[in-house]
């Protein structure tokens, strides 16, 4: 396999580099993303974090004890002036199994979408059919999509500001029709980092022409207050995030998750602290070491 390495390559790149296979393998670890035997379906839009994705999951399984099977897809919904050779090109270099599944995802969209309205929900189930019939075909037992850590937090709030719900994307799930489960590998890795690493790899980005037009999207919106919150207090994407990890069923309102009705009873030698500094402080802890998955990873 090539890897694909710039021939610029800096100690700051490397680093950077390793961090980012580092965290995905902690993820990968953490939430027993990959097995031995499995058959991973790695989902490639042309953009930066499904490039990302795929380079880092190569790099994994070139170092990790178990065996596992990456298949690289791409789905070409017929946008207009889509660069169809691309990322046929860039697979066939790295000398790895791939599939270019076609299909007129773009004419059903603009039939049934009015214009300026979103299309995102209408082509995101369209694709979403495509890539478990692809599954069901190849004997795919993972699907691995390209969401990182940003993508998840800005989905937690679009949840809360227009669906009254305390959700996000989780790092791993069983789809809807319980016959495909979904992995998103880069759960810990931020935007940012992965931005810089594209960038260095200068990957042959495809631009999305069907939706990525939208100005006024509301995940745009989000993201747009998010990084204001970040440049006033670094580090509050990520504690976001963490918050996540660290759910206290108690300390919210779902009657479904905490026993609320039967909680009349006041244990007198239990002095819970609560909203106290320590643990707020409590709060603020970092991201355990890099897990087994990841060890020895640094070339």
């Amino acid at each position: 396999m090539i890897s694909q390495i710039p021939i610029d390559v800096t100690n700051n790149f490397l680093k950077l580099r390793n961090k980012l296979i580092g965290l995905t393998g902690k993820a990968i670890t953490d939430f027993n993303m990959i097995e031995n035997q499995d058959r991973v379906l790695v989902c490639m839009s042309g953009g930066k974090d499904s490039y990302s994705l795929l380079m880092f999951l190569l790099a994994l399984k070139e170092r990790v004890p178990i065996h596992f099977d990456i298949i690289a897809m791409n789905l070409d919904q017929k946008q207009p002036d889509f660069p169809v050779d691309v990322l046929p090109a860039f697979l066939k270099n790295l000398n790895i199994e791939y599939q270019i599944i076609t299909e007129d995802t773009y004419s059903v969209v603009k039939e049934k979408i009015p214009s300026g309205k979103t299309t995102c929900s209408l082509c995101s189930r369209l694709r979403r059919g495509i890539i478990y019939r692809t599954a069901k075909e190849l004997n795919i037992n993972k699907i691995a999509l390209g969401h990182h850590r940003d993508d998840i937090v800005e989905t937690l709030f679009l949840n809360m500001f227009f669906g009254s719900k305390l959700k996000a994307m989780p790092p791993k799930l069983i789809s809807n029709d319980s016959k495909n489960i979904i992995i998103r590998p880069l759960a810990y890795c931020s935007e940012k980092e992965i931005s810089s690493y594209a960038s260095r790899m200068n990957f042959p980005i495809i631009p999305c022409n069907l939706c990525g037009s939208q100005e006024n999207l509301q995940r745009k919106k989000i993201k747009k207050m998010l990084l204001a919150w970040e440049r006033e207090y670094p580090g509050r994407i990520n504690n976001i995030y963490k918050a996540i990890s660290n759910v206290e069923p108690s300390h919210l309102g779902d009657r479904r998750l905490y026993d609320f009705e039967n909680l009349n009873r006041v244990n007198q030698d239990n002095d819970e602290l609560i909203f106290t500094e320590d643990l707020i402080r409590n709060l603020n802890v970092p991201l355990n070491n890099i897990s087994p998955f990841a060890e020895n990873i640094a070339s």
